[in-house]
């Protein structure tokens, strides 16, 4: 694994890995914005396809574990089922610095592939049932890549944890 430190690198990076794999996707640029709400209408994406990811910190029962967890931006996550599902037992939202130091990237612009050997990938499967592509942030907060679900699973690999909160 190549080490990332910047964000250039990590925006980079995404896309050497989903040209390499022959994804389907493409690169948006628009106004650097952090909100999901904002950055779906600007793409012309539906709220639902945002791949929103999300460092949370996980500890207990002789856990430490970082894990970068990927649901719909339009679900709220529920972290003790997250902590639950790595037999940890309490989960938080890592720190701004946890999260610089893991994915080289600010709040808002972490793609939802693990580049962190200690940064365990977990994805909703809600987030690829209901549209055939997700969109997300790619590194930068002005870049986003609207991407194939299928292709993103195959990619990124992520265990699939039902983790959202269930209303």
């Amino acid at each position: 694994m190549s080490e990332i430190n910047a964000p250039q690198d990590v925006h980079q990076h995404l896309l050497d890995l989903l040209a390499e794999n022959r994804a389907r996707y493409r690169v948006m640029t628009h106004e650097a914005v952090g909100k999901c709400e904002a950055v779906s209408e600007m793409r012309g994406t539906a709220l639902g396809q945002g791949a929103k990811a999300l460092v949370c910190k996980v500890k207990g029962n002789g856990i430490k574990q970082h894990i970068l967890a990927v649901l719909a931006a339009d679900q709220q996550a529920d972290l003790s089922r997250i902590a639950e599902h790595v037999g940890g037992l309490k989960a938080s939202l890592a720190s701004p610095a946890e999260v610089e130091q893991l994915t080289a990237c600010v709040f808002g612009a972490i793609p939802p592939f693990s580049f962190h050997p200690s940064l365990r990938l977990i994805a909703d499967p809600l987030l690829f049932t209901r549209f055939d592509e997700i969109a997300f942030n790619a590194g930068r907060l002005e870049k986003s890549v609207i991407l194939n679900s299928e292709d993103y699973l195959r990619i990124a690999q992520p265990e699939l944890v039902a983790f959202r909160r269930e209303l």
